[in-house]
């Protein structure tokens, strides 16, 4: 995932080529000094969702419909800053967009199985509270005349 030059694997065999990806640079806010005002270390990492051919057909339309409202045009944007270092800030976008595709592309987990509370459970609950209930009452200053 964090391979820079290269692929960068979704999951399982699945990966995005380096041809999909547009990198862009800018400078980036923030502390550095003198330096920070001549370096473009802010990364901006583009990948074309609704055009790629890198993703089987079933996860592309899964992840188009779960990053909806992310995506501009059906292009999904990643920006990095927080390192001080371009090459940093492209392993974090890198790594970032890997872990939303392969988040967008998951299957849906199993529907919930709904199950009864057994009895004796539901039994010794409301028998606790009866138990409470009594506890309670016997503070009351009513009986101590």
């Amino acid at each position: 995932m964090g391979d820079v030059s290269g692929r960068h694997v979704i999951r399982g065999s699945v990966s995005l080529p380096e041809s999909e990806l547009v990198w862009r640079f800018s400078r980036s806010s923030g502390p550095g000094g003198q330096h920070v005002n001549t370096s473009d270390s802010q990364v901006e990492l583009r990948f074309d969702l609704a055009r790629t051919e890198a993703l089987p057909p079933v996860w592309k339309e899964r992840a188009l419909e779960r990053l909806a409202g992310r995506l501009v045009g059906g292009v999904l944007v990643v920006r990095a800053s927080e390192h001080r270092s371009q090459w940093r800030n492209r392993e974090a976008a890198a790594v970032r967009l890997a872990g939303l595709l392969a988040e967008a592309t998951a299957p849906p987990p199993r529907p919930r199985r709904p199950t009864r509370i057994p009895r004796g459970i539901n039994e010794r609950r409301l028998r606790e509270k009866k138990q409470r209930s009594e506890t309670k009452r016997g503070r009351s200053p009513r009986d101590w005349t």
